[in-house]
């Protein structure tokens, strides 16, 4: 495939997304690539919420990489604080309040991020429903490092509950701190393009439900394939993160 085709082939793949209401597979951008808004319904502070803005926050990743422009808010009423407190620590960026918000700016797609088996406040017919399993936490999430709890959600489909344990989030850190020193001595490498296949799987893998797991594995897999020279592993690592938030490049300039 040729440059120019590769690249309308990337501008040509759309997110697509589970919509809850009905089971059904559905875009999660207009067509026409108009405005997108993304409207996560916490129901009050805890773990759970935390995830259902963390998948806010990825879906909106996911759609700013694909060009379209998103309108982010946050609907609740009672634990904005607390919220906000614990979506920045995990690297969730900063939503508008939905309660004072306009009451549209002429969005071409609503998104609504919601707890599993809940729906949006309000009632809110239209939109597509984004289900959010919920996390159980038997350590106290508060206790955790942020970004070692981020990959710890990250590393199942928002459709899959978690289990918040001690062990769960000792694997996520010591990853984080792998990955983050790979990512360090890789960048002291010439560097190399992605390879085709690689980007391929990742696109694949983010626009298909957001199959964020998938996209882990792919970074997985890539660390330690002798075929992937070491400056290709970087801008991997690099090119994933825009969507995971982990922050990978951290370490650089950093003694090792």
């Amino acid at each position: 495939m040729a440059a120019n085709d590769r690249f309308f082939a990337y501008a040509r793949s759309v997110l697509r997304i589970i919509d809850a209401r009905t089971d059904e597979t559905v875009d999660a951008a207009p067509a026409r690539r108009g405005l997108t808004r993304v409207e996560a319904h916490t129901d009050g502070f805890d773990v759970t919420a935390l995830r259902v803005l963390l998948v806010a926050d990825l879906l909106v990743r996911a759609l700013e990489l694909g060009g379209t422009p998103v309108w982010a808010l946050l609907d609740e009423e009672s634990a904005r604080a607390e919220l906000r407190a614990g979506a920045a620590a995990l690297g969730v960026r900063p939503f508008e309040d939905g309660r004072d918000a306009a009451a549209g700016l002429g969005e071409a797609q609503v998104l609504h991020v919601v707890r599993e088996g809940a729906a949006p406040s309000g009632g809110a017919p239209d939109g597509v429903r984004v289900a959010v399993a919920p996390v159980h936490a038997e350590a106290p999430p508060e206790d955790a490092d942020p970004g070692a709890l981020r990959l710890a959600l990250l590393s199942r489909h928002r459709s899959v509950p978690v289990q918040l344990d001690a062990g769960t989030l000792t694997d996520a850190h010591d990853t984080l701190v792998r990955w983050r020193r790979a990512v360090a001595g890789w960048a002291q490498r010439p560097s190399r393009p992605i390879p085709d296949d690689v980007r391929g799987e990742l696109r694949t893998a983010w626009e298909d439900d957001l199959d964020l797991p998938g996209v882990l594995g792919v970074l997985r897999w890539v660390e330690t394939a002798p075929e992937v020279p070491d400056g290709a592993r970087f801008e991997t690592y690099a090119y994933a993160d825009r969507l995971l938030g982990l922050d990978l490049a951290r370490d650089l300039g950093s003694p090792r």
